[in-house]
């Protein structure tokens, strides 16, 4: 029986011990969910050359998970009132255990591409479902601890799976990324059977399934993500692959979308974007889902190209991103207690930008000792911004229609993080050319600066057995245009930092859009 607002004697009843544990059970579900998206990023390496895969085939192992998470995301509503929400979250729950061992004896691309896809279609139910439980569930006066609970799982993951992923990569291999996911499993079997509700299933809402929508979603999304994965690396639209693959999304994604809005049951509920909260917080969710996931890929990528951090070293500094936010995320329920949530929301999104702007003059004396504090500003502004951002989309959205906003907000905070992921992939290539070429007029041989340079460092080439002059001469060349590939490397790095601040001004003025006290 789910606890209400208030008794007879109109004192606040709360949730139930049950009912707590089946919140906490569903939250550890929507952790591994998220974490499993970039837990393998940072030991890419190590499983390309486990499965025997090149660098530019081992970026699916990312994406197939992703496409199979986003696509699941919105029809875990309907399914789960197929099959029951009890029924639905243990049964994914169980194949997601046993895809994840799948994935540590694969062998081969092929293998590792398909067993992530299923892993991550099964993923995506857990995400959703854990943000309906809290608002299906918990009275309203304690909603908002159970938000930040989901606040938790939605940022802290993405944070601290490569610093996992990292540790047992080096320490036990690289099958352990996905073996670790049988501990937290285990935990989730043993807090939910005893406290989810059985309901009996629903198996005729079978027939009156949104089934052509879904097929259209699923085609539109797949070539989506397809597009974005490879899209930097194949020269975008020179490339045929992609122009193809962007016309199928294009069209797909059209007709799902109009077949939506004309039928009486959709799938995904595309409809409520209609509230201008739920639209306005949506958006800013989709920047968050941007900024987030973006700056989980860029800080990686500077550490492991300009700096050399192995996949361990590269956890160690995104720790500092992830941990602080447990002490940070239960005190957030305080604050919207206390303060107008639009407020936090700008002030969290305000941290989080600052913290980018402060990226933005990197150098080679940069690394991880240095990067300390920005990760801690970093850690502060994530964790106070989306617990209330929920709040603030979900303000109208009636208690029957929660688990459809769920789909909806929550898949476009992950398409946001992968067009993200794509853009700055794209930002971090293009500003290199840039600078290389800005930097190429100034480093020209006629430049007394230039030609001191390598007289230097010809004669220490000589005196460490060059061989003669002119491969002396050679190497200092080819040292000097190492350097200026770095320098314009680092440049680009803190250009994608510049953009990621000033796109988390705009989610700040989408929040300030919205209405303070909205009606309902």
């Amino acid at each position: 029986m789910t606890a209400t607002d208030a008794t007879a004697g109109g004192q606040r009843e709360g949730a139930t011990l049950r009912q707590w544990v089946s919140v906490f059970g569903c939250m550890l579900g929507a952790l591994i969910a998220v974490l499993d998206i970039q837990i393998t990023n940072s030991s890419l390496p190590e499983i390309e050359g486990g499965i025997g895969t090149g660098i530019e085939n081992g970026t699916w192992i990312s994406t197939s998970y992703l496409i199979g998470e986003i696509i699941m995301i919105p029809l875990t509503d309907y399914l789960s009132r197929v099959f029951s929400f009890r029924r639905f979250l243990l049964g994914n729950l169980g194949l997601f255990l046993v895809f994840s061992v799948g994935c540590a004896f694969a062998t081969n691309l092929t293998e590792m591409i398909i067993l992530r896809g299923l892993q991550g279609f099964t993923a995506g139910v857990m995400i959703p479902m854990a943000f309906t439980r809290v608002l299906t569930t918990l009275p309203r006066h304690q909603q908002p601890a159970g938000l930040a609970a989901f606040a938790l799982t939605a940022t802290f993951g993405p944070s601290i799976g490569p610093t996992i992923g990292g540790f047992l990569t080096e320490h036990y291999g690289w099958q352990y990324i996905f073996f670790v996911n049988l501990i937290p499993g285990a935990v989730m079997f043993a807090l939910l059977i005893p406290t989810l509700e059985s309901s009996k299933m629903n198996l005729a809402l079978l027939r009156e399934g949104d089934w052509l929508g879904i097929g259209f979603m699923a085609v539109g999304l797949a070539s989506l993500q397809t597009v974005l994965d490879e899209g930097n690396q194949d020269d975008w639209f020179g490339s045929p692959h992609i122009v193809h693959l962007s016309i199928v999304a294009a069209v797909a994604l059209t007709i799902f979308i109009i077949i939506e809005l004309k039928v009486e049951k959709p799938a995904v509920q595309l409809r409520l974007l209609t509230g201008r909260n739920f639209a306005l917080g949506t958006f800013a969710n989709v920047i968050v889902g941007f900024a987030l996931f973006g700056s989980v890929y860029v800080l990686p990528a500077y550490l492991s190209q300009v700096q050399g951090y192995n996949s361990e070293q590269i956890g160690n500094v995104l720790a500092w991103v992830g941990l602080p936010q447990l002490l940070i995320i239960p005190l957030v329920p305080l604050l919207q207690k206390h303060f107008d949530p639009r407020l936090v929301v700008c002030t969290g999104l305000a941290i989080f930008a600052a913290s980018c702007f402060m990226n933005t003059h990197l150098s080679l004396d940069i690394s991880g000792d240095q990067l300390i504090m920005t990760n801690i500003v970093r850690a502060i502004g994530q964790a106070v911004v989306i617990a209330p951002l929920v709040g603030i989309a979900m303000a109208n959205i009636p208690k029957e229609m929660s688990a459809a906003a769920s789909g909806v907000f929550n898949m476009l905070r992950s398409l946001g993080g992968a067009v993200g992921t794509a853009t700055l992939a794209t930002i971090i290539t293009r500003r290199e050319e840039f600078h290389s070429n800005i930097i190429g007029q100034s480093v020209t041989p006629y430049g007394n600066t230039v030609e001191q340079f390598l007289a230097s460092m010809q004669n220490y080439f000589l005196a460490h057995g060059a061989g003669d002059v002119a491969m002396a001469r050679h190497q200092a060349e080819i040292l000097l245009g190492k350097l200026v590939g770095q320098q314009s490397l680092i440049l680009a790095f803190s250009d994608t930092f510049y953009v990621l601040g000033a796109i988390l001004i705009v989610a700040a003025v989408a929040v300030l859009l919205t209405r303070r006290r909205p009606t309902g």
